[in-house]
């Protein structure tokens, strides 16, 4: 059998996924420069062509893609394994990789997960921020985070959350200058702060729903965000009608800084869970973020 360096295999497997030798790179901890000596290497010896490279990308080549679809899996159980190891030391260790939307991090996740983290310093975590529905297989996340019942039916979802309602706010000062809308049909003729989505690149819609019937409305206004933080600072600014998570605005309520309408309009939603595929072994690092979580919901 001939002996294969396995750095230079690594190499292929990281700069395949991550779409970029400079991304690779800093995955891998190494320069470009090595980085790029390791493929083209790799390639010589193999007497083949894997990958095909511009100024601007990288993409893989029929035998690279036949190689990474070898090669990835593998090494992933290989990671895995490694990370089971852990199991029989004192302190559990590993990282864990989390994508999820920026507020469920700052309200559910960093305080849940702060006591977990003080009482095992060798377990690192990593949040990804991203409101696009990651692909946590391909895209090597140990977990991610979506709201209950947008989950695919091959995930584990674990409820993390409390139930919380939608909601719309605005300024005081916004409603000086407009009328207060009565029933989602009037959002047409305000100024809405809109969201896009990083999927799909269109403009969020906003859901409701009184009696068991859903409306749907499409809104229009000056600003787009494609974050929340910057919708909520807009809505304090005066320059439209917000839609969020109720949490996000909870503060601006209560000082008064913000005023909710359509309350009746914004029906309880499930909360946010956190889902992890079925067919894979949770290392122990995981096992104790999953416990860590899994507590009494947050309100």
């Amino acid at each position: 059998m001939l002996r294969r360096n396995f750095n230079d295999l690594l190499s292929f497997v990281t700069v395949a996924r991550e779409g970029s030798f400079t991304r690779a790179a800093s995955v891998l901890g190494v320069t470009q420069s090595a980085l790029s000596q390791a493929i083209g290497g790799l390639e010589s010896r193999l007497e083949i062509r894997l990958l095909t490279r511009t100024t601007r990308s990288v993409s893989l080549t029929a035998a690279g893609e036949r190689l990474l679809a070898t090669l990835g899996q593998r090494f992933d159980e290989i990671e895995v394994e490694l990370d089971a190891l852990t199991a029989l030391r004192n302190k559990p260790a590993g990282r864990v990789r989390i994508t999820c939307g920026e507020q469920v991090l700052r309200g559910v996740l960093l305080p849940k997960l702060t006591p977990l983290l003080r009482d095992y310093p060798d377990i690192q975590m990593e949040f990804d921020v991203n409101y696009a529905l990651r692909d946590i297989v391909a895209d090597r996340f140990d977990a991610g985070v979506r709201l209950g019942g947008t989950i695919d039916k091959d995930m584990i979802a674990v409820a993390i959350s409390a139930p919380f309602r939608m909601a719309v706010a605005g300024s005081p000062a916004y409603f000086e200058q407009h009328s207060v809308p009565k029933t989602p049909r009037d959002l047409t003729g305000h100024n809405c702060i809109n969201q896009r989505m990083q999927t799909a690149g269109g403009l969020f819609t906003w859901d409701f729903e009184r009696r068991g019937k859903p409306l749907n409305v499409r809104v229009e206004g000056q600003t787009i965000f494609n974050t929340t933080p910057g919708i909520v600072d807009a809505a304090l600014a005066g320059l439209g009608l917000a839609h969020l998570p109720e949490q996000e605005f909870a503060p601006h309520f209560a000082q008064g800084q913000l005023l909710r309408v359509l309350e009746d309009w914004c029906p309880l939603l499930p909360g946010f869970h956190l889902y992890y595929p079925s067919r894979r072994q949770p290392s122990p690092a995981f096992s104790l973020v999953l416990d860590a979580l899994r507590a009494a919901p947050l309100s």
